[in-house]
Order: structure tokens, then sequence, then C-alpha cells
């Protein structure tokens, strides 16, 4: 099976056109998302997990494409998973696809909704395509190609000029987080400690000695894809997030890594890179190092290490 430099482009030309497809889909939909209740449905009696009839009909839009472009290519999509499909991670190439990243945004009627379609080929995300139809900003990302917003603009938005410096230390730092649907009250109990101990000014102790952070503030927007983007871009420093999934960042992760960003999903000493299917997300941007004796990835290193030094640990088995 072939999956060289033309293939990778013809994929990504692809899933561009698709993804613009479904965006128009969803704007359709969204003129009509209050005409009645019967569309919008909490997964397992979830009200904070929500999924529509957009949602279905858009995964089944982008499925059903791509089975009848690239019949050998393997599927893992969000609403598919969620009916009780199994899939199999393979070496082969792999659609990862959420049809609306941002559907509680979507029913409210809150700007930041993206379609997210990302392709790993040997298990590597190598192809990403993040729409949000209502602002209408597309970013996307082949492997080897750089990242670009609306195909034009190169990532991160300093382009060509050098990327901005790396803060020193958090404190410097503006972050992007999210809450998450499971409310249970060991999980959001620890989100919200984290939150807290990153918003918590340190004193007169060292950072070791008190777990707080003092970042510059904290940001929420309701979608992993655009978040990771917002990375990206370069307009947020730090993104974390633990308990969402693989569609969620699959195709995000892409845009990131070719923007000179990097993400681990290791919460410890080991911040090898990052496992999609590892539920815990930690996002920074690029930039120039933040001491001259470093290079960049080793500055990038010791701001996660620092961020994961102030965020609780959270259990997120994929059961």
């Amino acid at each position: 099976m072939s999956t060289g430099e033309q293939d990778l482009e013809i994929y990504l030309e692809f899933a561009i056109k698709l993804a613009q497809q479904c965006g128009q889909m969803i704007l359709d939909a969204s003129k009509a998302r209050y005409s009645t209740d019967s569309m919008v449905y909490g997964k397992s009696g979830n009200p904070a997990d929500l999924v529509t009839e957009t949602d279905r009909l858009v995964e089944e839009l982008i499925k059903s494409s791509l089975k009848e472009r690239f019949p050998e290519h393997g599927f893992i999509g969000e609403e598919h998973t969620a009916a009780g499909h199994k899939h199999e991670f393979k070496d082969e190439p792999t659609w990862i696809v959420d049809p609306i990243d941002g559907t509680t945004n979507f029913v409210h009627g809150f700007p930041f909704v993206a379609v997210s379609i990302g392709l790993t080929v040997k298990k590597e995300p190598v192809v990403g395509v993040v729409f949000n139809p209502f602002l209408n900003q597309l970013f996307t990302a082949r492997k080897g190609h750089g990242a670009f917003l609306n195909l034009t603009t190169r990532l991160p938005l300093s382009y060509p000029n050098p990327p901005l410096r790396l803060p020193s230390n958090i404190s410097q730092c503006l972050v992007l987080t999210e809450y998450g649907s499971d409310r249970s009250s060991v999980t959001i109990g620890k989100k919200v400690n984290s939150v807290h101990s990153l918003l918590s000014k340190p004193g007169n102790v060292t950072w070791s000695e008190k777990k707080a952070g003092f970042v510059r503030g904290i940001r929420s927007m309701g979608s992993a894809a655009l978040n990771i983007c917002c990375v990206a871009q370069g307009s947020i420093d730090l993104y974390y997030e633990v308990g969402c999934w693989e569609w969620d960042v699959t195709a995000a992760l892409v845009i990131l890594n070719e923007a000179g960003g990097y993400t681990t999903s290791s919460q410890g000493p080991d911040e090898g890179p990052v496992n999609i299917f590892g539920r815990k997300y930690l996002a920074i941007r690029s930039g120039s190092p933040c001491d001259g004796d470093e290079n960049t990835r080793q500055s990038q290193l010791r701001l996660i290490r620092e961020m994961w030094g102030v965020i609780e640990e959270i259990d997120c088995p994929r059961s």
C-alpha cells in the first residue's frame, strides 16, 4: 500500500474538501438547533456529554465518503465507537474523526465548533484538518510540510519571523483547559483543585513546597481540537486536558507538530511523544528557547514538567 508524499497530499486535499462539506452541513443544521429538543441527547443519560442527530449525520457522510474513495483504509469515529462498534488500530492508513468537536457549543450557538479529520499511517498522525465553519477557520497540515490557517497563512502566526520566546516559567503562561463531561466528585474535584493551584500565588515558598503556579490566566473554549490549534497559532502557551479521546485530538496534533509545538501524554518524569490513545494531553507552543543554554525542546520540556507538577493526577481508563 502506497503512502508516499504524493499520497499524503491527495489525502489532505480530500480531507479538506470533506471538512468544508461537513462544515456547511453543520452551519445549515445550526439554524434549526432550537426547533426540537429531540435532536439533542445525553450519552448514557449524561447531560454534560451531548450528541445530536447532526453529529451522527456528519460522521456518516465522512465515513461513507472515505469508504468510497479509500476502501482499504481503517476508520475510527466518535459516534461509530459510541454505538458499540469495535476497532483495531493497525499500521494501515486509519482515519480518526470527530464530526462535531464542541457539540455542547453547537447546541448553544457558542461558535467554537469544529469538524476534525485526522489520518494515521503506521500508527503515526500524518494528516490533520480542523475546520470551524462558524468562524471560517480552516487549519491544515501534513507531515513534513508545515501547518496552515486557511491554506495560505503559515503557523505559528509569527511566521516568517522567529516564533515568540518561550516563557521562563508557567507564571508567564496563558493556559487552556477543559472540565470535561466526567462530573464524578473525584474527577471534577481534582480538576477544580488543579485550576485553583494554577491560579494561586506561590508566596514565599518554592514551587515544589507548594503546588501553585500563578499563571497569567486560564481559558476554556469547549473544543479540544480548536484548543490545540490555538497553541499551534502561538496565541496560547499551554493546553492540557485529562479525559478526552483520540478523535478529539489526532488531527490537531499533526497541526501543532508541524507548527513546531510539542505534545505529551505522560504525567510523570518521561515526557515522551504523545500517545493519542492515552486520554491525557499536554500541548505547548513553538518558540525560541527561554534560556540561552537550552534548545527549544529542552525549554518546552521544562515547562511541561512544571505544569505536570501542579496538575493533579487523574485516572482515565478507556472503559
